[in-house]
């Protein structure tokens, strides 16, 4: 059974800073992309930023770029978001993700995406 479980999530007050980790098992992603998504209360599940297979390629949300860090770790089959100067509106549960597709550029929708763990909250105070 394949698991991804995320951590890291907490209480931060704006312009403080988080390290979102996510563990997966059950299979090795070591020839997927991997990704994090967030969603809040009432609103669609989002983008933040996907990672190819090698760690090479990277992307990201526009309202995270410059302040996020997407990184992979192969050989211990993690993923990790480093977050800094956050920002209330980064408040959301964030959400680890894996593409079943091998060697495949990551897809930023929701949808292109096949595996998920079941979500850390991030809480941003002003």
């Amino acid at each position: 059974q394949v698991q991804l479980v995320e951590s890291g999530g907490g209480l931060v007050q704006a312009g403080g800073s988080l390290r979102l980790s996510c563990a997966a098992s059950g299979r090795t992603f070591s020839k997927n992309g991997m990704g994090w998504f967030r969603q809040c209360p009432g609103k669609e599940r989002e983008f933040v930023a996907i990672i190819d297979w090698s760690g090479h390629w990277k992307y990201y949300a526009d309202s995270v770029l410059g302040r996020f860090t997407i990184s992979r770790d192969n050989a211990k089959n993690t993923v990790a978001l480093q977050m800094n100067d956050l920002k209330p509106e980064d408040t959301a549960v964030y959400y680890c993700a894996g593409d079943s597709r091998v060697y495949r550029t990551p897809s930023q929708s929701a949808s292109g995406m096949d595996y998920w763990g079941k979500g850390t909250l991030v809480t941003v105070s002003s």
